[in-house]
């Protein structure tokens, strides 16, 4: 099978949507499907306003049109909602292609902290960009949920996954030759330093022993300037970023927004265990969110006091948990929401779905 990918985030970012649509490839690739990946280095780009170090393409529209036209996909897949996926759209919809999409990202919340756009406005936005996919992939179930309640439709609950060998399991935590000897409890943070990370929370928590952030970000240069006796180590590569993780007693996770978290998946593939506040990314990751006991960490409303009892956990439990997610079980379920491109209008997704597994085998 041939499936067009259209992306607004792709390498040289290093984000969890970077990292989700990279395996998938690999998965997909690896059972015989051909993937043609349509991302911002294809185009003319300038930087996001207000987040360097992304890049969007520039009136992509005829060019996407073109590449898709001469690519002929089997399935068309839209992953973001940005310059290139609304391209994709328009293109899809004046041909009468049938496609699917992915709601990776609460951009509406990103928006409001950054310009404080009112939520409303931006699921607005985002409900139209997704009214007429034929599959609107989401991460996790509490995501979906909301999602419903705003009015999206044809959602599919899509899980991700982590690499386990890449993030190898370590007993007990280890130093990094990265930051050699540290006071511990060390407390690690993994992620952009941005609005809608809520990373402050973290930075203010009165824990013994050293705090680290492994990031680059819009507020970087600020919380460099008001956290001095914080670690910070910028962006690592994935053997690098393994270490820190082993090195680390308790993976902290302030996001309130994020829509599942794979940063979490990566600390406790090492061992290491996560504390979070009890939303949507952490509560799915741990499995709390079929009201089970959490495995692998700790939420409470209060961070300190879900840091302090995550070092209680042991860290087999984090890799325990952690082995639960594959990249595999990920790609199966994409593979699975797919539609033909060509079978039937887009107007007919209802019917679509029901054809899907026509797709299932490779070319």
């Amino acid at each position: 099978m041939k499936i067009a990918l259209l992306t607004d985030a792709w390498l040289p970012q290093v984000n969890g949507v970077v990292t989700t649509l990279l395996e998938l490839v690999r998965e997909l690739e690896g059972v015989g499907h051909e993937v043609q990946v349509v991302h911002p280095g294809l185009f003319t780009t300038r930087s996001c306003p207000g987040y360097a170090g992304i890049d969007l393409a520039v009136r992509p529209g005829r060019l996407v049109a073109k590449m898709l036209d001469d690519m002929q996909p089997d399935a068309i897949h839209l992953a973001t909602e940005g310059p290139l996926g609304w391209a994709g759209r328009s293109h899809c919809l004046r041909r009468g292609l049938a496609f699917t999409t992915a709601f990776h990202t609460k951009f509406p919340e990103i928006l409001h902290a950054a310009l404080r756009v009112p939520l409303s406005w931006g699921y607005a936005l985002f409900r139209h960009f997704h009214r007429p996919s034929c599959g609107v992939m989401v991460p996790t179930h509490g995501v979906l949920q909301m999602l419903e309640q705003r009015g999206f439709r044809n959602l599919r609950p899509w899980t991700h996954g982590v690499d386990t060998q890449a993030f190898p399991f370590q007993g007990a935590a280890c130093p990094s030759p990265l930051t050699g000897a540290l006071a511990h409890p060390v407390s690690l943070y993994v992620g952009r330093i941005s609005y809608e990370k809520n990373i402050e929370a973290f930075l203010q928590l009165d824990m013994p022993g050293t705090k680290v952030v492994c990031g680059v970000g819009p507020l970087e240069a600020r919380f460099k300037a008001k956290y001095p006796q914080v670690r910070w180590l910028g962006i690592l590569d994935r053997a690098a970023l393994a270490q820190v993780y082993a090195a680390a007693d308790v993976f902290v996770f302030p996001s309130r927004s994020e829509t599942f978290g794979l940063v979490m998946l990566e600390a406790m593939a090492c061992g290491t265990p996560v504390a979070a506040f009890p939303v949507d990314g952490p509560m799915e990751v741990l499995g709390a969110h079929l009201g089970r006991v959490p495995r692998g960490g700790v939420l409470h409303d209060n961070l300190l006091t879900a840091s302090q009892q995550a070092l209680a956990i042991p860290r087999s439990e984090a890799r325990s948990r952690a082995m639960d997610f594959t990249w595999t079980q990920a790609a199966q379920l994409f593979q699975q929401y797919l539609v033909p491109a060509r079978s039937v209008p887009v107007t007919g997704c209802a019917t679509v779905t029901k054809s899907v597994t026509s797709l299932s085998s490779g070319r």
